[in-house]
């Protein structure tokens, strides 16, 4: 059984206080229409008529060509860090996602990578964790590549 997790609340609080995101530029502000706007940190999509933050992201340390940048989504407010074994509110809302796993590199382990169906992510990332070079995984948009979520092996 994989564990999600959200964003670290550090790097969230950082981007509310105005850190400059993966490009260098101050996150937008932004309100929320209250879907497809999914917040990387509580897990849910922010609240219809919130404020959001709209910024480039790059959930990866350094530089190097496997470190993707995309836009993400935040509550503008505090909201509470999200993640479990259960599959979080923000995958629960398209037919189908993009699972990619890494290795402790931080790179894509060839092989890996699917558009696996909503009921399926689960035992889609069982699957790729089967692989010893598979540290983590992430969740993905199938339509934008945007990320989601990270997966990990439950203790």
């Amino acid at each position: 059984m994989p564990r999600f997790s959200a964003l670290p609340t550090d790097i969230v609080d950082a981007y509310r206080a105005g850190a400059p995101d993966a490009h260098g530029n101050p996150p937008e502000r932004h309100i929320s229409n209250g879907s497809g706007n999914p917040c990387r940190h509580c897990l849910q999509n922010v609240p219809e008529g919130a404020e959001m933050l709209v910024l480039a992201h790059k959930p990866f340390d350094g530089a190097h060509p496997y470190a993707e940048v995309g836009p993400i989504f935040l509550c503008a407010d505090p909201c509470a860090r999200g993640g479990d074994v259960d599959l979080p509110p923000i995958l629960t809302t398209s037919p189908d996602y993009l699972l990619k796993g890494y290795g402790v590199d931080d790179r894509i382990v060839y092989g890996t990578g699917s558009v696996t169906p909503r009921t399926e992510i689960t035992n889609r990332i069982a699957a790729i964790f089967a692989d010893p070079q598979v540290a983590y995984v992430h969740v993905r948009s199938a339509r934008n590549n945007c990320y989601l979520a990270r997966a990990d092996r439950a203790p």
